[in-house]
């Protein structure tokens, strides 16, 4: 059986937000970006142009000779992507005693989709962050956990991870289950809170801005102190008074005021 390639020649597929961030902090790591691959050939071109690199729509034009081969696409699109993509590379690659190793950034898909599409050496770079194609970030400082389907392929992909972010992390599916839906919590339904937020404030025409302060200080706080330890407000002093007063101020919206309700009701039992 062949060795897992340790080489940095990547394919890039997808050319959403994750890929719009990992594709050049692999070009800063070293790695050669043979080509980037998106279902649409505009999204493909406005990544990859900037950057100098290869572009196509086609999983047919992919070269079967790169060493990486790392899958940015939605969970629900990655079976069909894999099982195209390693159809192609087993059938064209002329390098038969130096497997590729393909890799998906999914936080919630197991690698399992990658053994059910016939790879050899495969894996997870998942990277445990929220990403905008407009707001830089610095994936030197996001964490990413890793997992392969062999001892060998964790070492190759713990490199690569390390040659990106001074912080990488071993975690099975179970653990990254756990790690995604943690992450659920902290950022999408917390950003979905500053969005009822400023539901609430245009109604008295007072801008968002105004939170801006609070809302970074509560962030800043949970650098030094557990959340428990951080937490303020009516109901962890168990004020009932301007609880129920604010109830009655959500009558005019029932389901924001069972979500204050039951989230009060939370913080409480904590």
């Amino acid at each position: 059986m062949g060795e897992v390639a340790s080489e940095r020649v990547v394919v890039l597929l997808g050319a959403g937000r994750v890929a719009t961030h990992l594709a050049p902090a692999l070009l800063s790591a070293g790695c050669h970006i043979a080509q980037i691959y998106s279902r649409t050939i505009d999204a493909a071109r406005a990544l990859a142009q900037p950057l100098g690199v290869s572009y196509t729509d086609n999983l047919d034009a992919l070269t079967s000779e790169a060493h990486i081969y790392i899958a940015c696409v939605a969970d629900e699109a990655l079976p069909s992507v894999a099982g195209a993509l390693c159809a192609r590379v087993n059938s064209q690659r002329s390098s038969a005693n130096n497997f590729p190793l393909f890799l998906h950034t999914a936080g919630s898909v197991s690698m399992d989709v990658w053994r059910n599409a016939g790879a050899k050496h495969y894996g997870i770079l998942y990277p445990l962050q929220t990403f905008s194609k407009e707001r830089r970030v610095d994936m030197r400082e996001v964490s990413l956990f890793v997992e392969a389907s062999d001892e060998t392929t964790l070492c190759v992909t713990e490199q690569l991870a390390y040659s990106l972010s001074f912080k990488v992390y071993r975690a099975d599916s179970a653990l990254r289950a756990q790690l995604h839906i943690a992450a659920v919590f902290a950022c999408n339904f917390t950003n979905a809170m500053y969005g009822i937020a400023h539901q609430l404030l245009a109604q008295g025409g007072i801008p968002f801005d105004v939170l801006l302060p609070l809302i970074d200080e509560t962030a800043a706080k949970v650098h030094t102190l557990a959340p428990r330890e951080a937490q303020t407000g009516p109901a962890v002093r168990g004020d009932d008074i301007v609880m129920k007063r604010h109830i009655e101020t959500l009558s005019q919206t029932p389901e924001l005021q069972s979500l204050y309700e039951q989230i009060s009701a939370l913080i409480a039992r904590k």
